[in-house]
């Protein structure tokens, strides 16, 4: 053990006995946290702890690689994601490194798709060295974290709950975040005394005032220790969770075991090494720690999982709801980073290339020589230093006072210059309550928030969300076009002739004149298929759509890919093309353990909507075929019907012979319809919607089902053996054996006017009507009798029973207004009158005076006398029925017909029609 820490050690153990009853708990916690810095700082591969996106460790970071120029760096980061980090230079930071699962194998399949994102500014320690050791000859970058793979491996970290609302905050999408340096106490009592005694409002304030500004102008040597100092009492402090202890564990053994192979393959000098990590894990106690550390951790093997890599824009928003940090954090650093190299003159690393970057000199071959670091105390002295009162700089706050001001004015705040005053003076006020002689960011955010926001927000910002702004919050990333999966960049090239800024953030218009430049047509393929993949909003039709059997004209969209950047990078990574990508989906959904034959036919219509190839459609078509014989429900119904409406219609008129799936589809769809619609009739949870969906199945395919080998008595059978009881149900039943021929409409109007004849019936009546009404469906040549029906009702239903129905009959129309409406209101134009004035003497034809009927004829006259009038006719029926001898007299007809009455009655109604 090291005696460099030796009075710390002293002190340390004074201040237990005095501060605590019993010396030995505390004690042991406080030298606890001296031996793990002492072991830290003693370790020969140097040891720099950093904390996600802060500032002081940024500006640590590049003075200490300027000064050390190691030749290995190793970097606290997923080891599979090494080989994205060259396409950094093509892109404008923050960016994030995601990997991608859409199939997975190895684990639970509703896990996918798995994320994993690593997001990247430019005002973070991890980005200086890997900006230094990409651009720097002779330096070798190495990623020793565990993989993504062993993320979800180890212990499936819990996505966000859900999606940020914010737009800018919603770029990671549900990914799981990986970060360096996760410096949070995870003990909550300790982060509420923390920020209890520091006079803040959450932890990102307090480790600004606390940590960051103290360490902005530290040595190397303090900024080390006080970090391993910081991640050691987190670390001693946090509640004993086991699973979280083991993971955080298992990530040291793994990063430990590949940097000493890492050494034993390169045979690199670890005083020639640089370790990157997070302050948490660099005071580690696990037995592997060092290069010196034992050996027998094994790592376990990926899974079969095919892991796909990428970049995607992030934003300060987006980290911030990604790590839990608070609203604008992120930003304020950013800020800060550009004050700290202001001051301290430091010349940070940036790769060469970087999009929205100044170019900068890569830095010298030669190292600088450095002293041999020794195990100093230094922690002493930076504990025992009063905190730096830094002067009140007014011309920084006054600028920020104007600036926030003018920036209200612009979001519909009714500021003015006194607003301004107001906010300069306020923060001043909250410093100083808050014990601070320089008023921070959070402090300044406060006072305009107190000055500026009086009752309201004007607009879709409020003055919090100002601030951050003008801190830098709304800074985004891009991905640039060298950096983006093929079937990104083959997207942006086939939308090329449109002549838009595809990768510009926000909505642009374009419009598509397909009549007289037919080259665009290609581009409307792309959009189309672009707005069945992607959210809502990347590519919306404003104007034109797309239908089975019809070309487009003109159009007009509203694109904003560069918003939806990331969605468009995450399809790159299912397929190279998204022809690929969309078949694959469709494939996907048809054969699903949960497809339905609905569901299976849409993808049908959607494959010959976008795609226009019959190989995927006949093969999907087959599916629903397969599905449709093992469904035992109807509630698809409606869906089925519909869309093979569709496809019918389509294929008469665009193929010389329709698909052989859609035949055997038809064929076996109208005996599987016949098969459930007895017991549809009858089941409680089959609506009537769904039995009427099945009898206009049944019956506008019933012509080619006949064709294709079918038998009616089928049908017949079907409808003869349902006996529904619910009212609706019972005239849906009426509907169908009128459209069968075994009830007549005169039977069914009598079937009408007796139950509104019947007290007891009308409070059912408007059900019957319902019924009717969906009766339209299967057996459209209903809507007079409709029409008659709904006029009854109104004409002579008490109000206590028509006028609750009539939200029922309303919401009806509304859902089923493109096929019922119509033929409402073309059937009542065509009864009612045309004009107001003939309305009075108008006489629906339903009440007309029907014609005086023929008086019955007994078949004993009227049939004598007709046979007699056609003598070679009842000779020919004679010789059919058996009968010897020819028509003389009447008197053997007569006999004739008197032994077969009902033939007699038969030959009547042949003969005469009546």
């Amino acid at each position: 053990m090291s005696g460099a820490f030796e009075a710390l050690r002293g002190e340390l153990r004074e201040a237990a006995a005095a501060f605590a009853d019993g010396p030995r708990a505390l004690e042991g916690i406080l030298l606890g946290l001296v031996d793990d810095v002492d072991r830290a700082v003693r370790e020969p591969l140097e040891i720099f702890p950093v904390c996600h996106h802060s500032p002081a460790s940024a500006i640590a970071m590049a003075r200490r690689l300027r000064e050390k120029q190691p030749k290995v760096v190793y970097l606290e980061l997923c080891e599979d994601m090494a080989p994205l980090l060259t396409e950094l230079r093509n892109c404008r930071l923050p960016v994030a490194v995601q990997a991608f699962a859409t199939e997975v194998d190895g684990f639970p399949a509703e896990w996918a798709p798995l994320s994993v994102v690593a997001p990247i500014t430019e005002a973070s320690a991890e980005y200086q060295a890997i900006a230094y050791a990409l651009d720097t000859p002779g330096v070798e970058l190495v990623l020793v974290d565990r993989s993504a793979d062993h993320v979800f491996q180890w212990d499936r970290p819990e996505p966000p709950d859900a999606p940020p609302e914010d737009e800018e905050a919603a770029l990671h999408g549900d990914a799981v975040g990986v970060e360096i340096g996760d410096l949070r106490p995870r003990f909550a009592e300790l982060e509420e005394h923390l920020l209890r005694h520091g006079k803040v409002r959450h932890w990102s304030e307090w480790w600004h005032q606390y940590v960051e500004l103290p360490l902005g102008d530290s040595d190397h040597d303090t900024y080390r220790q006080v970090m391993f100092l910081i991640g050691s009492l987190f670390r001693r402090l946090a509640p004993g969770d086991t699973g979280r202890v083991r993971v955080d564990e298992d990530r040291e053994r793994y990063m430990w075991t590949r940097m000493r192979e890492h050494l034993a393959a390169s045979g690199a000098d670890p005083a020639d090494c640089l370790y990157i990590c997070g302050a948490f894990h660099a005071a580690s106690r696990v037995a592997e720690f060092g290069v010196g550390g034992s050996a027998g951790f094994a790592i376990s093997p990926r899974s079969a999982s095919t892991w796909q890599y990428g970049l995607i824009p992030s934003s300060h928003a987006a980290i911030e709801a990604q790590f839990g940090l608070a609203a604008g954090s992120v930003s304020i650093a950013a800020t800060e980073w550009a004050k700290n190299l202001k001051r301290t003159k430091v010349k940070p690393f940036q790769l060469a290339g970087q999009t929205g970057a100044k170019k900068r000199k890569p830095p010298a071959a030669s190292p600088d020589p450095v002293a041999e670091l020794v195990a100093s105390d230094h922690l002493s002295g930076f504990l025992r230093r009063p905190p730096t009162l830094d002067t009140l700089d007014e011309a920084e706050l006054l600028g920020w006072s104007v600036e926030v001001v003018r920036a209200a004015r612009r979001n519909g705040y009714l500021a003015s210059t006194a607003d301004a005053i107001a906010v300069f003076e306020t923060s001043i006020l909250l410093a100083g309550l808050r014990d601070r002689a320089k008023p921070t960011p959070y402090d300044f955010q406060d006072a305009a928030v107190t000055c500026i926001e009086k009752d309201s927000v004007p607009g879709r910002r409020d003055v919090r969300r100002i601030v951050e702004i003008m801190m830098g919050g709304d800074r985004i990333g891009q991905v640039g076009y060298d950096a983006l999966p093929p079937l990104a960049r083959d997207v942006h090239d086939r939308l090329a002739p449109l002549n838009l800024k595809l990768q510009q953030r926000g909505v642009q218009r374009a419009l598509l004149d397909i009549a007289s430049r037919p080259e665009l047509e290609r581009c409307s393929d792309v959009l189309w298929m672009l707005r069945y993949l992607m959210p809502h909003g990347a590519a919306r039709p404003i104007m034109g759509e797309r239908r089975l059997g019809e070309r487009p004209i003109q159009e007009s969209w509203d694109l904003a890919l560069g918003t939806h950047q990331r969605s468009l990078i995450e399809l790159g990574y299912e397929g190279v093309s998204i022809e690929q990508v969309l078949e694959q989906r469709l494939r996907r959904a048809a054969y699903h353990p949960q497809a339905t034959a609905a569901k299976a036919l849409a993808a049908v219509e959607d494959a010959t909507l976008y795609l226009r190839g019959a190989r995927l459609a006949d093969e999907l078509g087959t599916r629903a075929l397969e599905v449709l014989s093992t469904e035992r429900t109807v509630d698809g119904a409606p869906e089925v019907l519909h869309r093979v409406r569709r496809l019918l219609a389509h294929y008469r008129t665009s193929e010389p012979v329709l698909p052989a799936w859609i035949e055997s589809f038809v064929k076996a769809g109208y005996a599987h319809y016949c098969t459930l619609l007895p017991t549809a009739f009858t089941d409680e949870d089959a609506t009537v919607d769904q039995v009427a969906a099945m009898l206009g199945f049944l019956f506008s395919m019933e012509t080619l089902a006949l064709s294709l080998g079918c038998d009616r008595a089928q049908l017949e059978l079907a409808i003869a053996g349902s006996h529904p009881a619910e009212p609706s149900k019972v005239a849906l039943l009426w509907a169908a054996q009128v459209q069968l021929g075994v009830l007549s409409r005169a039977e069914l109007r009598a079937r009408c006017a007796e139950l509104l004849a019947n007290p007891l019936v009308l409070p059912a009546y408007p059900r019957y009507l319902s019924g009717f009404v969906h009766a339209l469906e299967p057996a459209p040549g209903l809507a007079d009798f409709v029409v008659e029906a709904v006029s009854n009702a109104f004409a002579e239903l008490p109000d206590p029973v028509l006028l609750p129905w009539l939200p029922t009959l309303i919401t009806t129309l509304r859902e089923r207004g493109a096929e019922l409406v119509p033929l409402l209101i073309r059937e009542a134009g065509r009864l009612f009158p045309g004009r107001l004035a003939a309305l009075d003497e108008w006489v629906p034809p339903w009440h007309a005076e029907p014609a005086a009927a023929p008086e019955p004829r007994r078949a004993g006259t009227s049939g004598v006398a007709l046979v007699a009038a056609h003598p070679a006719t009842t000779n020919a029926l004679a010789n059919l029925l058996g009968c010897e001898g020819g028509w003389e007299t009447v008197k053997p007809g007569a006999a004739l017909l008197g032994r077969f009455p009902d033939t007699a009655s038969a030959l009547e109604v042949i003969l005469t029609g009546a």
